[in-house]
């Protein structure tokens, strides 16, 4: 089974999670928000749900999909050190510009 990085690799799969953002989606809407055919979009689809990124809810002849947020917390909680330490290094180049003398001044 992929990781959720190896899923979230394809840019594809990344726009059907960003329409997802915003609630429940059948195929056929995702369809025509996508420049992809129909059975491109369910294999992208059948992925995420193998991820556990989407889930699947039955109505009738219908299938809405919606996002779980779960594992795309596990991935916040994992970049998390790594922001702070950008953070950090922004901050610090800030102090630095901050103590530079401002080219008007050198004129």
């Amino acid at each position: 089974m992929a990781t959720t990085f190896e899923v979230l690799a394809e840019p594809r799969r990344r726009q059907i999670l960003d329409l997802l953002r915003g609630g429940e989606r059948m195929v056929g809407d995702l369809v025509e928000r996508l420049p992809l055919p129909q059975p491109a979009v369910s294999k992208h689809l059948k992925v995420l749900r193998e991820a556990g990124l989407v889930e699947v809810r039955q109505d009738a002849q219908r299938r809405w999909y919606r996002l779980r947020p779960e594992p795309l917390m596990e991935i916040d909680a994992w970049l998390e050190p790594y922001r702070r330490m950008w953070s950090d290094r922004l901050d610090a180049l800030e102090r630095h510009l901050d103590a530079m003398p401002d080219r008007d001044d050198e004129a």
